[in-house]
């Protein structure tokens, strides 16, 4: 993709494109209105200032794009768009031993119990056992910390995501 096609292609089109990276619709409005962009890097800095402006549903949304971690298959279910996105970036877990993904499975389980969504990490270069150890540290978080790191992460998310496509 070049960014003189992105900012030249059809509205729905370049929704449906950035979608993949982020399914905060309302994330999405707002960079297809700041076309064209002059540059990949003025993209990526207005990605990320405009991420910093959303707010809790906004996030919320963002977060239902993705599977729990270790569960690619419903998120190919539910998000087939980016479906091997995230399969590619947890590629490490579908190497896991079944001992870490029974724990993975177990304790999303009760992160998205207590937290109300699900465990959102930049899984990319991580390992089953990484992610793990991370979600055993941030269940011990209030609801508000947590929101915060998982917004952090799904920023990092979208950002990776922008790159690999431009």
């Amino acid at each position: 993709m070049t960014l003189e096609k992105f900012n030249t292609m059809h509205l729905s089109d370049a929704k449906d494109l950035l979608m993949t990276c982020c399914t905060a619709k309302n994330w999405v409005t707002q960079m297809c209105s700041h076309r064209p962009f002059d540059s990949e890097n003025d993209l990526f800095k207005k990605a990320c200032n405009i991420w910093s402006k959303m707010r809790e549903d906004d996030f919320l949304e963002a977060f239902e794009g993705h599977p729990k971690i270790g569960d690619i298959n419903s998120l190919a279910k539910k998000y087939r768009s980016t479906a091997s996105m995230a399969e590619h970036e947890q590629k490490t877990v579908t190497e896991a031993s079944e001992h870490t993904l029974s724990w993975l499975t177990e304790l999303n389980d009760q992160y998205q119990k207590k937290f109300g969504f699900i465990f959102i990490v930049f899984a990319s270069g991580k390992s089953a056992s990484d992610m793990l150890s991370l979600l055993k540290s941030r269940l011990g978080n209030d609801r508000r910390k947590e929101l915060v790191i998982a917004a952090s992460e799904q920023q990092k998310i979208l950002q990776l995501r922008l790159r690999n496509l431009f």
